[in-house]
């Protein structure tokens, strides 16, 4: 990045923080403060173990620094400011999720795609956390974290004083790991069209179950939903594709699946009946995608649709330091923005998230590079061209652009 570029972001940076009214965490005294500063960069070298007493204090530093990243710790210790973490004394910290595109599967590559990608699976987690574990919004706070993602805190006395160890146990409920999927399903024999002990009743949670029972329900509904979406070639096709399924079997299934009280039963939790022999080959493969998460042969699948996703590491540091909401992402020139978990579905990022004006500024491309922001669309070809300040500013610091009609070569 050149000189001037550096320069032209700092400059704006300051302009914004002069401005800003920043809102500080819950006992923002008794946090570890960390920054990487423009003066440092290209090199990423966090500046970490400050503290400050006073709202004011810390202002004033970033007013002076103009730091391009500033974060503070998910705990709270008796002295922060102490240079190690052993002196620091360990008081408890907010229960931290991270989502950010690099760490989920499937994320699209595009900017904006990727950002409604991370957006949904952040609906998803918070789902997890009012739901199955039952904390109260104003307890949430959801922080787009100006990059590729979003942060959740949890500040509710119960989880504070959690370990790694037990916040790991967390992270493994959200992501299915170690779930015992069999548990939810109820086998019966039965007396039947094929005779005595030929039939068998099987039956799942009701789609109104707590927890992972009704992520199973609306996994096994989909399953039949997209069969019946099917003509009979089609599905037996499907079906005979799983190795053990024969065409007999495979047509019991698909006719199953047609019945006209299929989808009341399974959303009631209801009993469906299979000759005996034909539930392994439903039920099993339906289990061993939905714990593998693949769900790739006959569709049968919980797969990623219903896991909550998180960076495990960020979760379990009791001590991490997590972005400061309210500051300038040093990335993309992005708020890291405070929402509340109903503001979430209408946020737009690249809108909501921008901070600059219109003033227009000569920058040159490395190459070319289409974004939307601000409700407008922007396909650029390398080389010099004109923008306004808010997407100058996110394209050079993003790399992609420099300050000026040339770049250093």
């Amino acid at each position: 990045m050149k000189p001037e570029t550096v320069k032209f972001l700092r400059s704006r940076f300051r302009e914004y923080y002069l401005e800003a009214s920043l809102e500080m965490p819950p006992s923002m005294e008794r946090r570890e403060w960390g920054f990487i500063l423009f003066d440092d960069m290209p090199k990423f070298v966090m500046r970490r173990h400050k503290a400050f007493s006073t709202r004011s204090e810390l202002v004033d530093y970033i007013r002076t620094q103009v730091p391009a990243h500033v974060y503070h710790s998910a705990a709270i210790y008796e002295r922060p400011g102490a240079p190690t973490m052993r002196e620091k004394g360990w008081l408890g910290a907010d229960l931290i999720f991270d989502l950010d595109a690099d760490h989920l599967r499937n994320a699209p590559s595009s900017y904006h795609e990727m950002l409604d990608f991370v957006k949904a699976e952040t609906t998803k987690l918070l789902e997890f956390l009012t739901g199955d574990f039952g904390f109260g919004a104003e307890e949430i706070q959801v922080v787009f974290s100006g990059g590729r993602g979003y942060h959740i805190h949890v500040r509710d006395p119960r989880v504070t004083d959690l370990g790694s160890g037990e916040r790991r146990e967390i992270v493994d409920y959200l992501t299915g790991r170690g779930l015992d999927i069999k548990k939810f399903i109820s086998k019966v024999s039965v007396d039947g069209d094929f005779g005595v002990d030929k039939a068998v009743i099987l039956k799942c949670p009701p789609e109104n179950a707590p927890g992972w029972g009704k992520r199973f329900n609306k996994s096994i509904l989909s399953s039949f939903e997209r069969l019946r979406e099917m003509d009979e070639d089609e599905a037996i096709n499907l079906l005979t594709s799983r190795k053990g399924i024969g065409k007999t079997i495979a047509m019991h299934i698909y006719r199953t699946a047609l019945r006209d009280d299929i989808l009341d039963k399974i959303r009631g939790g209801e009993s469906i009946d299979f000759f005996r022999g034909s539930e392994g080959f439903f039920w099993n493969p339906l289990i061993e995608d939905y714990l593998s998460g693949e769900g790739v042969q006959i569709g049968f699948s919980l797969g990623q649709e219903e896991k909550g996703e998180t960076d495990e590491p960020v979760t379990t540091d009791v001590k991490r330091l997590i972005r400061f909401p309210l500051s300038l992402h040093g990335g993309t020139g992005l708020r890291v923005t405070p929402l509340t978990i109903s503001g979430l579905a209408s946020f737009d990022p690249l809108r909501d998230a921008v901070v600059f004006g219109d003033r227009p500024v000569e920058v040159c491309l490395r190459g070319p590079y289409a974004i939307e922001m601000k409700g407008e669309s922007f396909d650029l070809e390398e080389g010099p061209t004109v923008l306004p300040q808010y997407a100058a500013v996110f394209l050079a610091a993003r790399k992609v652009a420099e300050l000026g009609k040339a770049l250093d070569r």
